[in-house]
């Protein structure tokens, strides 16, 4: 049988890797299911693009999003006003390259991200208040043909996952 591995972002496995030196770990059994499997393969963009822990948050600017400013339109902010896209856009394409290269087909990104966020990401205006629209990563691993899902999504990604292992299955088969 075909087994993809699954990328994942670090902080929800528990690495500290988040700005401000925390995590953010999931329990759920399809990750657990994942793991026993060695299919997780685990990515902080941030720190993959040369971040450190602890940082300042940064928060994409108003009107952009994740694809634009991996295209180099719009900026990541500090709340300090310190523009960092470059090292989300860095992380972007170092992670996007590993994923390519491990033949990832799912990723499970953390939601609201600035990198990671697949559905909405912050303001931009350090409100805490939320937008449509995703983050760096997201976009570029979009991008590349990998489907994002986030933390709150695991049991429709581990359903997309199947669905793209029993094609590859059959067409083994036929």
């Amino acid at each position: 049988m075909i087994r993809n591995k699954v990328l994942v972002s670090a902080c929800l496995l528990g690495e500290r890797v988040r700005y401000d030196g925390s995590s953010r770990p999931v329990a759920h059994p399809v990750l657990d299911q994942w793991q026993k499997e060695e299919r997780l393969v685990p990515v902080c963009p941030e720190t993959l693009g040369g971040l450190l822990v602890p940082r300042p948050a940064a928060e994409i600017q108003p009107g952009f999003d994740g694809k634009d400013i991996f295209h180099e339109e719009g900026k990541v902010i500090t709340r300090q006003g310190h523009n960092v896209s470059q090292y989300f856009v860095r992380g972007a394409r170092k992670t996007q390259e590993l994923a390519l290269k491990e033949e990832i087909a799912v990723a499970i990104m953390k939601a609201n991200s600035p990198s990671c966020g697949n559905q909405q990401i912050y303001s931009g205006e350090f409100s805490k208040e939320l937008r449509d629209g995703q983050g760096v990563t997201a976009a570029a691993l979009e991008e590349a043909g990998i489907k994002v899902f986030n933390e709150h999504q695991l049991d429709e990604a581990s359903a997309y996952l199947s669905s793209l292992e029993n094609t590859a299955a059959e067409a083994i088969d036929s």
